[in-house]
């Protein structure tokens, strides 16, 4: 599927600013990546790109970058202080296991000033910037590949297919089998399974 196509127009003005620190510019997009390297050809925002391409990509993308760091949110953190909140912990942990301290922070979306580090938030990030697509490549593969490895687990869901989306095949899953520990309390169709008088009678 074609779409808009990043580029390194951001990192490359703030190298030749002069960015102080390390000089590394790290991309945010629920893991992070600091580049510092040449544009890889094909890479694009990752909910663009079929599976086998994000996997040769993240191949890339982890051969070429300076460091690469995945951070991660519990299940149990998300239900307690929210997706945002956890999603902002994630990036943060994810930060903290860099082994460097990028001089500048890419984000995609909006201002995350509870990161406590300097950094650029741009709308539309992982369409629109190279160190961002990079990071949104490797979000989606390790969280593919988590769900891959859960599927075995938990075979009823369908989780290698759906990666644990609201598809029709997992909502009727979870209608007749109820959750799993994986499975967030906060996630509406949860919510709806758990105040359902089918559900309740069950326990």
């Amino acid at each position: 599927m074609r779409g808009p196509r990043p580029s390194l127009e951001r990192e490359r003005a703030l190298w030749e600013a002069g960015s102080g620190g390390s000089g590394l510019v790290a991309g945010v997009d629920e893991v992070v990546f600091p580049p510092f390297c040449p544009p890889i050809r094909g890479l694009r925002d990752s909910k663009l790109l079929a599976p086998v391409q994000r996997a040769r990509l993240a191949r890339v993308v982890r051969a070429r970058a300076f460091a690469v760091a995945v951070g991660a949110a519990s299940v149990r953190e998300i239900d307690r202080i929210n997706i945002r909140r956890a999603s902002i912990l994630a990036m943060r942990r994810a930060l903290a296991r860099l082994g460097c301290s990028p001089a500048l922070v890419l984000v995609d979306g909006l201002p995350v000033p509870e990161l406590g580090c300097p950094h650029q938030a741009i709308i539309d990030g992982d369409a629109r910037c190279h160190s961002i697509a990079a990071a949104s490549v490797i979000a989606k593969t390790v969280r593919d590949h988590l769900m891959e490895l859960l599927a075995v687990r938990h075979p009823l869901y369908a989780w290698a297919s759906n990666k644990g989306y609201g598809t029709p095949e997992h909502l009727s899953a979870l209608a007749d089998y109820g959750f799993t520990p994986h499975h967030r309390k906060s996630f509406a169709p949860v919510i709806q399974l758990l105040l359902s008088s089918d559900f309740l009678a069950r326990v």
